[in-house]
């Protein structure tokens, strides 16, 4: 904080390894152990004014403006994981024997897949058409207003179809998903990695009340501009 209370107090630092009082430790997490995760300890560091990012107290709006990106990322990222789960349940299905039968034989299998297959390309669809608006609206101010909302529940909706598929990919590998190796590999590491998709850019939770309230906003000033 850079300023009074308020948004208008905060400003983006740029904060370099090596100053004086800052100290950063690796965080170990359940999931995407490859991430730079840290704890960073801040004790009475100096910061030169050359490394201010944009204007001061312009901080809170330069974050705003990523968050549109950032869980737009996430959908691709989230999206591209829940057909991983799809694919590699489908072909264990395929090759999978019980009861005398294919795994895929079994009519709740089949359902399971179904399932998950719809919900994929449900998002799939929902984020061609974000996409494209994001694209082909030039005018940024505009566009982020008007998509922030939508990609907000596209977020929320990509990683519950996620940690949807996870599980039941995981229920259909049975006890193969619960090895850190061999043919449920893929799904084991992606179940402990949804949360690293669910919490990070905005919770769920977060996403779906932030939806709602643009939405109510917007619908007060069209309701009191047709009185």
């Amino acid at each position: 904080r850079t300023g009074g209370p308020g948004m208008k107090g905060l400003s983006l630092l740029l904060l370099e390894k090596g100053m004086p009082g800052l100290r950063c430790r690796h965080m170990k997490c359940s999931g995407v152990w490859p991430s730079g995760t840290t704890y960073i300890t801040l004790e009475d560091v100096k910061v030169p004014v050359a490394n201010l990012i944009g204007k001061e107290g312009n901080g809170f709006k330069m974050i705003m403006s990523n968050f549109n990106h950032e869980r737009w990322g996430f959908v691709v990222q989230a999206n591209r994981l829940a057909r991983v789960c799809l694919e590699d349940a489908f072909k264990h299905a395929l090759q999978r024997k019980t009861f005398g039968k294919d795994l895929v034989e079994h009519q709740m299998i089949r359902y399971k897949l179904a399932e998950m297959a719809r919900q994929i390309d449900a998002t799939h669809a929902w984020l061609e058409q974000v996409t494209y608006q994001m694209v082909f609206n030039k005018d940024k101010a505009k566009r982020d207003k008007i998509l922030a909302g939508p990609i907000a529940l596209l977020k929320a909706h990509s990683t519950k179809t996620l940690e949807y598929c996870a599980r039941e990919a995981a229920q259909i590998f049975g006890g193969a998903a619960y090895t850190r190796s061999g043919v449920g590999e893929r799904v084991e590491r992606i179940y402990r990695e949804v949360r690293a998709y669910a919490i990070p850019g905005g919770s769920e939770e977060i996403l779906i009340d932030f939806a709602a309230r643009q939405a109510v906003k917007k619908a007060r000033k069209h309701l009191k501009s047709s009185l």
